[in-house]
């Protein structure tokens, strides 16, 4: 239901995919650097009589099965003056169909437990996927089916209309009020001609959504939403008989669509540089560089997609050297090579540090990339760019759903016909060298083939956003026939199988003789290792003249230590094709790590000697001084941030360590000492107040081996005790940061709660799934889909060692912002009120049940599952134990719940929009006269 543009290759794309281990052998084609064997997907695909291509992976890990379709058409298939029709589309599958009032889906999907539960589209197909519980698999082949076979039945104007009004709320969220939104679509209309099909964002303009007739849509699904135009990939706990007697059953019956041709169009090459300056309501100026490349998995894809790495691959790429670490005059750079059928682009954007100009990043870059063509990268920067796109593909090979296996699978298959395709793509990427490179570079970026963007401040231009045409009363249609013949048993929904039965992870423990905990996991699956050093102190730790302390020393960790610089960090982690990263939050700090399994012995090494042996050099104490300056420059362009900011400083106060963001405030930056950072490491980051947390490929004796040798010489030392005053938020209910001609205002609507070992948990949790915490809770069913005020508005609590906050955010449109406070209040009043009806317990308290697996789907969840039970010293069992809390809460109880931590008169409200537009809206609402925050959610 949302829009995920493509911002990667292929091979990047893999990134976030998974894919299922099998028993065959595999292929021993090995690379250079790492020399993992190419991994396999054992899949079977067939062809029902009516052109549906199903394709089927076995993978029995965890009881949960994903569901994932796609049909093979997007904006490359847009009739002329309807751009983003495909994507408005994609919201109308989810409006009612014949045997599914509207909303139905929703509510029996999440209540079977269903996670990664969406659709998206890009510019080449549209998708929907669900996963689910393994016995719950008919059910998501019912409502996908309902939705191919019988949409036109029931379609009407009141449906086209709401989900119009979603996605120009969409558009507004994701593209006007987004830092540097319509700067990127700038370059996107640079880059094509008018005409083209990847001229518009996928979202398309206001005026195109909104032109959009009923009969527009009812011809697009005629045109592209048969069984032929379409495949499914089921991947999971399966029985591949039984699935595809349930896929010939649900889908074998729906008639065929006339043929669907490939869209041919002709891209014109760019000849000549093309160069736009965009304004845009930003601090630092931001400077894009796009070029049309081959299409995927044509030559010089995979090349480009090195070469991508090699220029922005974090900090170990050239950009992020000479730009952020050497030069200083850049806060990020990205390089990505995009790949899409009709043809590709390369896109490289670098954002200014605070005093530098748009001019000063485009000579920089054009430097680096004039080296890069004239004399090609290193076989080292080759084979560490190989490295760790390989190692990134196969740690994210774990998730099955989402932008998981089955999607990656289909993918395969429509680009290149073979849902196999996983070991070709590897070994395409294993084959680059560095004269590729150089070649691709040559043929493809060059100056005089390029658009420049420079997006700098100023007063956006938005272009028209006309009014919603109003729904004539009695405008929803009675059942008509459709294109399917309707058959009398798909009008209820399927009787699940029997509730699988899982047992969630505990790991096991053993202590080092200087304290250090040590959990593990032993997850054999993949050759792959998680691992997270947790230290139970974070932003909780601040000094209370110094907020960002502890996320300021997290990041200094990778910044040299007594005998690595930062540089050599970098590049030996790429070099090992692992992943590094530290961090805080509000009760912690942690130092993470991704690498295979034949590496993490040396990535353990940098990880073990970033936490004990850091250096705090002063030279890259101020250039990380600067970094986090820009960073809270970045932060104030984005009003969701700056929400969450000002939330935090209401509640609080500014005595309060957690009344800050993670960077703190610019005055605590700009005084903090590197003496300062290292005694709070001194006092914090101790073998006692810390665990080391490992899930993946390694055994026990494994781990109690290299654990024991990396930091059993850990000096042992008693941790600083943690002492924080009680909150002292403001008295005001009504906090206002002003955002002159914001398209939207990002609300909060906020109090303290509970901490994270309140007995009321489970409790909390089904009640916030029923008022915000589902797509289909009340909050978002009401702001979204029946008064179209807002792309969506969820609710959630924040459990830390002290009591955390209860929040419900979201952006909402700026002419009704006071009418979704009055519905979000009217919402909160009303689960207070009355308890839950039985079926909208039952749905909320499976919910919790029976998504639980999907959290321990990955090592990574595993581990960051593991973590809350050792940050907040839950018992080891604690997860098994959970399902069995959640299927006990009752109504009295969530009703209960609801009363004693949902109090509408202490509740504060946040509006981060345009003050002039927003504060005429909330006079009636009695929340008081407003107290003005600047945009670092700090009083004047």
């Amino acid at each position: 239901m949302n829009v995920r543009p493509k911002l990667l290759s292929s091979l990047i794309l893999l990134l976030a995919v998974a894919v299922q281990p099998t028993s065959a052998q595999p292929a021993r084609d090995t690379a250079p650097g790492i020399g993992s064997p190419l991994p396999q997907v054992a899949y079977e695909k067939t062809t029902l009589p009516n052109g549906l291509e199903l394709i089927l992976i076995e993978d029995r890990r965890l009881p949960i099965v994903a569901v994932n379709i796609w049909y093979h058409v997007g904006p490359a298939n847009e009739a002329p003056g309807l751009t983003g029709f495909a994507h408005l589309f994609e919201h109308m599958m989810f409006a009612a169909t014949r045997h599914l009032p509207r909303g139905m889906a929703d509510r029996l999907l999440e209540g079977a437990g269903a996670t990664d539960s969406n659709g998206s589209t890009d510019y080449d197909r549209t998708n929907y996927y669900d996963t689910v519980p393994s016995n719950q698999l008919e059910l998501a082949l019912w409502v996908h089916a309902d939705r191919m076979g019988y949409l036109l039945d029931v379609l009407d104007q009141t449906a086209l209309s709401n989900q119009q009004d979603v996605v120009r709320n969409e558009r507004r969220q994701s593209v006007e009020n987004r830092p540097y939104g319509i700067v990127e679509e700038a370059m996107n209309h640079a880059l094509f001609p008018k005409n083209h099909p990847y001229y518009a964002s996928v979202i398309g303009s206001h005026a195109d959504i909104q032109n959009a007739k009923l009969a527009d849509v009812r011809d697009f699904f005629t045109r592209y939403y048969g069984p032929n135009n379409a495949s499914i990939v089921i991947a999971g706990d399966i029985d591949k008989a039984r699935t595809r007697a349930l896929v010939a059953k649900y889908f074998g019956t729906f008639k065929r669509s006339a043929p669907v041709a490939k869209p041919r169009v002709e891209t014109p090459p760019i000849t000549r540089e093309r160069r736009l300056t965009v304004p845009d309501r930003v601090e630092l100026p931001r400077v894009y560089m796009a070029w049309l490349t081959p299409s995927a998995y044509q030559p010089g894809d995979a090349e480009l997609a090195v070469a991508s790495q090699i220029l922005a691959g974090g900090k170990a790429g050239r950009l992020y050297k000479s730009l952020v670490y050497e030069r200083q005059i850049a806060q990020d750079t990205a390089a990505a090579q995009n790949s899409n059928a009709l043809t590709s682009t390369f896109v490289i954007d670098v954002t200014a540090r605070p005093g530098h100009e748009a001019s000063e990043l485009e000579a920089a870059v054009d430097a680096e990339l004039k080296a890069l063509r004239d004399n090609g990268p290193s076989d080292l920067e080759v084979e560490r760019a190989r490295n760790t796109i390989e190692t990134a593909m196969l740690t994210a090979i774990e998730k099955l759903g989402g932008a998981g296996l089955a999607n990656q699978v289909n993918q395969y298959n429509q680009y290149t016909g073979d849902p196999g395709y996983l070991p070709k793509d590897i070994a395409r990427l294993r084959r680059v060298s560095a004269a590729d490179v150089q070649r691709a570079v040559r043929s493809w970026l060059q100056p005089n083939a390029r658009v420049v963007v420079a997006g700098v401040p100023g007063k956006p231009a938005l272009g028209p956003d006309p009014a919603a045409r109003p729904v004539q009363a009695g405008a929803r249609a009675a059942t008509v026939a459709g294109i399917n013949r309707d058959e009398a048993w798909r009008r209820q929904p399927p009787k699940p199988g029997p509730a699988p039965k899982f047992t969630l992870p505990q790991g096991e423990s053993f202590q080092l003789p200087n304290g250090l905990r040590v959990i593990h996991h032993y997850n054999p699956a993949l050759p792959l290792v998680a691992a997270e050093l947790v230290v139970k102190s974070g932003s909780d730790a601040n000094p209370d003249d110094a907020p960002g302390m502890a996320g300021f020393t997290a990041q200094m960790l990778q910044e040299g230590t007594a005998t690595r610089s930062a540089p050599r960090i970098a590049d030996e982690i790429a070099q090992l094709g692992a992943f590094l990263g530290s961090g805080s939050s509000t009760d912690a700090s942690t130092v993470s790590l991704l690498s295979l399994k034949s590496t993490f012995a040396q990535a353990l090494d940098v990880l073990a000697d970033v936490a004990q042996h850091p250096a705090f050099p002063t030279a890259e104490v101020e250039r990380q001084r600067a970094a986090r300056i820009g960073a809270l420059t970045q932060q104030r362009d984005n009003p969701e941030l700056v929400a969450a900011v000002a939330s935090a400083g209401a509640l609080y106060g500014a005595k309060h360590p957690y009344g800050y963001g993670q960077l703190g405030t610019e005055q605590a930056i700009r005084a903090v000492t590197r003496d300062d950072l290292y005694q709070f490491w001194r006092r914090h980051y101790l073998p006692t107040n810390a665990a080391l947390i490992v899930s993946g490929d390694i055994t026990l004796d494994e781990l109690r081996a290299l654990a024991t040798s990396r930091f059993g010489g850990w000096p042992r030392a008693v941790p600083a005790p943690l002492v924080m005053g009680d909150p002292e938020g403001t008295k005001a209910r009504l906090v206002m940061v002003d955002k002159p001609g914001a398209p939207q205002t990002a609300l909060r609507v906020t109090q303290l709660a509970a901490n994270r070992k309140t007995p009321d948990y489970p409790a909390m949790q089904v009640m916030n799934a029923a008022l915000g915490g589902l797509f289909s809770s009340r909050i978002n069913l009401n702001l979204r889909e029946e008064k179209g005020y807002s792309y969506g508005v969820f609710s959630g609590f924040r459990y830390d060692r002290t009591p955390g906050p209860f929040v419900i955010a979201g952006s909402v449109r700026t002419d009704v912002t006071g009418p979704s406070i009055a519905e979000i209040f009217k919402e909160v009043r009303g689960i207070r009120a009355t308890p839950l009806p039985a079926a909208e317990l039952a749905g909320a308290r499976d919910s919790q049940v029976y998504s639980l697996p999907g959290q321990f789907e990955t090592n990574s969840t595993i581990v960051g599952s593991l973590a809350e039970t050792y940050v907040f010293d839950l018992p080891p069992d604690y997860w098994r134990g959970l399902p069995d809390q959640f299927r006990r809460v009752t109504a009295q109880q969530v009703q209960a719940a609801a009363g004693k931590y949902l109090v509408p008169e202490r509740m504060k409200v946040i509006a981060v929009g345009d003050r002039a537009k927003v504060l005429p809206q909330l006079k009636s609402l009695g929340l008081g006269q407003p107290e003005m925050r600047d945009t670092d959610g700090q009083l004047p």
